[in-house]
C-alpha cells in the first residue's frame, strides 16, 4: 500500500517524508562513529518498501514507522546503529514526560526541554489560574493565522498562506520577534520589538517620552532615546530662572518607571540611552553604570562621527558643545575621552559606540529626517516614532548533504518577507503617531540565527577565512533575495508611501519596504529554536545560562555528543569538556576538532569584529554582536576593538569582558552528572 501521511502521536496527520527518516538513521550512524548520508538513504528506501508491504492503512503511526528502522537496522546487520537509535528512543519518551510533568505543556513540535521551559513562561497562552492553553504547535497556528489573515485584502489565498506560515514557523526555519509570538492573535496584539521615541529640550517633551515609553513597554516592546539634546549639567533655565540636572538625571527617571512596568505583563522592558560624543555631560553618562542598580534597565551607547573619530586618532582637542545655544562649553582630548569609554566598557561592558555617519549613509528616507537612535540592542536605527518587527532565518536547518540548500533558503526568505510586511498590517500599535510612521516606510528586519551550527555542520571553524568566505556568501544572497522579495511584493501590494525621495526612488527600484534586513541577538528564539545565537560562535560547549530573573538552564550543544562519538573521545575527556565547557589545551583531542569546536572567548577579539563587519556589508539596518572577551583583557584590547570597528565601517559595537560584573548571562562550564554526552 502507498504510504500518504503519517499519523503523529497527538492524532494529526503530517506529510510522510522519507528524508525525516534519513535523518534519524544517519544521526544513529553518527552517533556510532559513521558519518554516510548516501547508506542512511539506502537504508531510509529500505523502511520505506518494508512500511508498504505491511500497513493495512496509508497513514501509519509514528511508532510503526520507528519499530521498522529499528527492524531494519537489525535486519541488514546495524547492529550497535540499531541499540543508538533505541536509545534514541527511550530518550525522546523520557523527555516528552518530562515537559508534561514539570510544565504541563504537551509538546507537539518535538522541541528541547529549554524550549519547552521559555515558551511556558513566557509565550503560550494560559488561563486566568496560569494554566497553559495551548500546546507549541497551537501557538505556532495561532501566530500563522493572525498573520495571514491580511492576504485577503490583497486578492490571495490565505488558508494556503496561512499553511505556508505555519510551516516556516512549526519546522523551525523562521522565527519572528518574541511580541509577535506572545500577541499575534490575542485582544493585545502588539507585534514590533522596536521603537524610537524624541526627546527633545523642555519637560513638556521630556515626560511625554516616558508616557509613551511606559505605553510601549506595557504592550511589550523595547524603547531607543538619544538624549543628546537635552542642555547639559548646571545649564540655566530662563523659564524657572534655576539649573538643569542634565541628561543623565533624567534617564534615571526613565530608568525607574522601566523597573516598573512589565512588557506585555510577561517581561521587563529594555531601553537604549545614547548620548553625543561631544555632549558636555558625556564624562558622567560615561560613569553612569558605574553606581550598583543605576540604569539596569538600560543599555548605553556613545554616538560618534568619523570626523570625531579623526581627532581620536589624532590625539586633538574635541569641542564639548551646548545643544541649547551651540556654544562650546569646554574642550578635551578626544584620545583621553575615547579611552574613558574604552575602560568603562573593559569594568561593565558598558557603553557602546554607535558611529553616526555610517548610519546616516545607508538613511533610505533622509527627507524625512535624521536617524540619531536605535533600538535597545542597536540593530535597527530608526526615524522618531519610528516601529519595526523583526524575524530570523534558522541556518542551521538549511545544510544537507555537507551542503547549503540554497534553494530551500531561497523560498524561506521570500515567505519571511512577506510574514513581516504582513506583520505590519496586522499590528496593533501603541500610538497613533508610530502607525503613521511605521505604514509610512513599511520597515521590516529580517535576520539570521544558527551561524554558528551551520559551520559545524559543514566542517568548518568559526575562526577561519572559510568562514569569513561563508558568511559573505549566504548573507549576500539573503540580501539579494530579500530585495527582489520586497520588490515582488511591491509590485503586488504598491511601493511603501514615503518612496518617493528615498533611496530606493533614486536607484530606480520599487520595493514595498524602506528596510529590509537586521541581524538581532535572537535570545529567546534561538532558545525555542535550539540553535545558537544570531550570528555569534559558541559561547561554550557546556555552559550555565541565567534567564526569567535568575532560572538556571544548563546547556550542552546538541551536535558536541555526535561529533565527540565520531571522534572516539574517550568517557574521561568528555567529563573534562563538560567541567571546562571547552577543549582548549587538550591535547588528546586532534588538532583538527580543536579548532572546529573553538568558543567565543578563544577567538581573538578583531576576527569577532571583521565578522560582523561582513554581515555588515549586506544588511541595511544593523548588526547586534557582542566581542566576547577572556577576564585578563585590557582596556587597551577594548580600544582597539572600537577602533577597527569604525575602520571596518560597522555601525555600531559592543564588547563584554567575562566575570566583570557581578553577575552575567553566560558561565563556562557545567556540572558532570548534569549532562548525558
Amino acid at each position: 500500500m502507498k504510504i500518504e501521511g503519517i499519523q503523529k502521536r497527538n492524532g494529526t496527520l503530517e506529510e510522510f517524508s522519507p528524508a525525516k527518516i534519513a535523518q534519524a538513521i544517519a544521526k544513529a550512524l553518527l552517533a556510532c562513529g559513521k558519518r554516510d548520508f548516501s547508506l542512511a538513504e539506502r537504508l531510509a528506501q529500505k523502511v520505506v518498501e518494508t512500511l508498504s508491504q505491511r500497513i493495512a492503512t496509508p497513514f501509519p503511526t509514528v511508532e510503526e514507522v520507528q519499530d521498522v528502522v529499528e527492524e531494519v537496522l537489525m535486519k541488514e546487520g546495524f547492529t550497535e546503529v540499531a541499540k543508538a537509535y533505541i536509545l534514541y528512543r527511550e530518550e525522546r519518551k523520557k523527555l516528552r514526560e518530562a515537559k508534561w510533568r514539570l510544565f504541563g505543556v504537551k509538546d507537539d513540535l518535538k522541541l528541547s526541554l529549554h524550549a519547552i521551559q521559555v515558551l511556558e513562561e513566557r509565550y503560550l497562552l494560559k488561563d486566568g489560574e496560569g494554566k497553559v492553553l495551548e500546546t507549541p504547535g497551537e501557538m505556532m497556528r495561532r501566530v500563522a493565522r493572525a498573520v495571514a489573515q491580511v492576504e485577503v485584502n490583497y486578492g490571495k489565498d490565505e488558508e494556503r498562506i496561512e499553511q505556508e506560515f505555519f510551516a516556516l514557523l512549526s519546522e523551525l526555519l523562521f522565527l519572528p520577534n518574541s511580541p509577535t509570538l506572545m500577541n499575534a492573535g490575542t485582544p493585545l496584539g502588539q507585534l514590533a520589538a522596536c521603537f524610537v521615541i524624541p526627546v527633545d529640550d523642555s519637560i513638556d517633551s521630556i515626560f511625554t517620552a516616558l508616557k509613551e515609553m511606559a505605553l510601549i513597554h506595557k504592550s511589550g516592546g523595547g524603547t531607543g532615546f538619544n538624549f543628546s539634546h537635552l542642555r547639559p549639567k548646571g545649564d540655566r533655565v530662563a523659564s524657572t530662572g534655576g539649573r538643569s540636572s542634565g541628561p543623565v538625571s533624567f534617564m534615571r527617571i526613565f530608568d525607574v518607571a522601566t523597573d516598573v512596568v512589565k512588557q506585555g505583563g510577561k517581561r521587563r522592558g529594555a531601553n537604549m540611552g545614547i548620548l553625543r560624543f561631544n555632549h558636555p555631560d558625556i564624562e558622567e553618562f560615561i560613569r553612569a553604570k558605574e553606581k550598583p542598580g543605576f540604569f539596569e534597565k538600560f543599555n548605553l551607547s556613545v554616538a560618534v562621527t568619523d570626523e570625531e573619530m579623526e581627532k581620536v586618532r589624532k590625539g586633538d582637542r574635541l569641542e564639548l558643545i551646548n545643544p541649547r545655544n551651540g556654544t562650546v562649553v569646554r574642550t578635551v582630548n578626544a584620545r583621553n575621552l575615547f579611552e574613558s569609554i574604552a575602560e568603562s566598557a573593559w569594568r561593565n561592558g558598558e557603553p557602546g559606540m554607535i558611529f553616526l555617519d555610517r548610519i546616516h549613509r545607508d538613511n533610505p528616507t533622509p527627507l524625512l529626517g535624521r536617524i540619531e537612535a536605535t533600538n535597545p540592542c542597536g540593530e535597527v536605527p530608526l526615524l522618531p516614532y519610528e516601529a519595526c518587527n523583526l524575524g530570523s532565518i534558522n541556518l542551521a536547518r538549511f545544510v544537507e548533504r555537507g551542503k547549503i540548500n540554497y534553494p530551500k533558503l531561497k523560498e524561506v526568505v521570500w515567505k519571511a518577507v512577506r510574514f513581516l510586511d504582513n506583520v505590519i498590517d496586522v499590528n496593533r500599535y501603541p500610538l497613533p503617531t508610530i502607525e503613521r510612521m511605521v505604514k509610512g516606510n513599511r520597515k521590516i528586519g529580517l535576520g539570521v540565527m544558527g551561524f554558528a551550527d551551520m559551520l559545524l555542520e559543514l566542517g568548518i571553524p568559526y575562526y577561519s577565512d572559510q568562514a569569513l568566505k561563508i558568511a559573505e556568501e549566504v548573507m549576500h544572497f539573503i540580501s539579494l533575495q530579500a530585495r527582489l522579495a520586497s520588490h515582488h511584493l511591491a509590485e503586488e501590494r504598491g511601493v511603501f508611501p514615503h518612496y518617493e525621495g528615498s533611496m530606493w526612488a533614486k536607484k530606480n527600484f520599487p520595493v514595498r519596504n524602506a528596510t529590509l534586513l537586521s541581524i538581532a541577538p535572537t535570545g529567546s528564539i534561538s532558545l525555542i529554536a535550539s540553535c545558537s545565537s544570531s550570528i555569534e560562535p559558541l559561547f561554550a560547549l557546556a555552559f550555565r545560562r541565567y534567564i526569567l530573573g535568575g532560572t538556571e538552564l544548563v546547556e550542552i550543544h546538541p551536535f558536541l555528543k555526535e561529533i565527540l562519538s565520531q571522534y572516539r573521545v574517550t568517557e574521561k575527556i568528555k567529563e573534562r569538556i563538560l567541567e571546562k565547557g571547552t577543549v582548549e589545551g587538550m591535547e588528546e583531542i586532534p588538532e583538527e576538532l580543536r579548532r572546529l569546536l573553538l568558543t567565543a572567548l578563544e577567538i581573538p577579539p578583531e576576527f569577532h569584529v571583521r565578522m560582523q563587519a561582513v554581515f555588515q556589508k549586506y544588511v541595511d539596518n544593523a548588526v547586534s554582536k557582542t566581542v566576547n572577551l577572556p577576564k585578563d583583557a585590557t582596556s587597551q584590547d577594548v580600544s582597539q576593538i572600537y577602533l577597527l570597528a569604525h575602520e571596518l565601517q560597522c555601525k555600531g559595537i559592543t564588547i563584554y569582558r567575562y566575570e566583570s560584573r557581578e553577575a552575567q548571562v553566560f558561565y563556562l562550564g557545567v556540572e558532570g552528572e548534569c549532562a548525558e554526552c
